[in-house]
């Protein structure tokens, strides 16, 4: 349980590290980082940013990752979850924020070599990416998922404690966080859903109201999703866990 609780000091010290230098990052190490970052600069939605994050690891689960330009991939997985998602992402907005979050405090770069090359390379590499995902872009979205499980579980507590305790901004922080993780393609949406409730009321040192009345005290989440077993439940948490026990240290 110990590891469970630390996991929340982990989470907090993990937002509060310096910018990452991207320009000196070894290969991949940093890449989910560059989405998240830049998908908030282009004032996307969390579930738009987490489908870019999906986008990446799905595209270098077949590709070589010393095949491509990770940070050119990044940003056409952008373009693409945004067309996906109905929230369209301009080419130069998007070419601006990628190269200015890789060059600190540079300013926008000009109609120039450079831009229209960026530019190029993004509209490939977006080809790229709906290519290898089979032009397939449906993606089950476990924050659907979340944020049902999250209203149905509101009513099942009294609305003080509820108020008091942050378990859908904490389960929803897991969430996103998971999505650095290419274990993320591993399991279900509704599942990485749960777990992530899970762990939050684990977290915050909240009981589910009469849970403890229950045969096995994992079955208030059957009525959410009838085929996760208990087991399974603690293995994706751990999974979640580890995101922040691995994450690189940025510079």
């Amino acid at each position: 349980m110990k590891d469970v609780i630390d996991v929340m000091a982990l989470q907090n010290n993990r937002r509060e590290k310096r910018l990452p230098d991207y320009r000196s990052a070894a290969g991949h190490s940093l890449a989910t980082n560059f989405v998240f970052e830049c998908g908030i600069k282009l004032g996307l939605q969390p579930a738009t940013i987490a489908t870019a994050a999906i986008f990446y690891h799905k595209f270098f689960k077949e590709a070589d990752k010393n095949d491509y330009d990770c940070y050119v991939i990044c940003t056409a997985c952008l373009c693409v979850a945004g067309k996906s998602r109905d929230e369209p992402v301009r080419p130069r907005d998007a070419v601006n924020v990628a190269y200015n979050s890789i060059n600190r405090g540079a300013g926008p770069m000009e109609l120039g070599d450079e831009y229209w090359s960026w530019r190029g390379a993004v509209a490939q590499a977006e080809l790229l990416v709906l290519r290898l995902l089979g032009f397939n872009l449906e993606t089950p979205s476990p924050h659907k998922y979340l944020l049902h499980y999250l209203r149905s579980l509101q009513e099942w507590f009294p609305t003080s404690q509820w108020r008091t305790a942050p378990v859908a901004r904490t389960a929803m922080a897991f969430l996103q966080d998971f999505h650095h993780s290419p274990l993320i393609l591993d399991y279900r949406a509704p599942h990485i859903a749960v777990a992530c409730l899970t762990l939050a009321l684990h977290v915050l040192g909240v009981s589910v109201p009469l849970a403890s009345t229950l045969d096995d005290d994992a079955a208030w989440y059957s009525v959410f999703t009838k085929d996760l077993q208990k087991e399974k439940n603690w293995e994706l948490m751990e999974k979640i866990m580890q995101v922040y026990s691995r994450e690189p240290e940025t510079i």
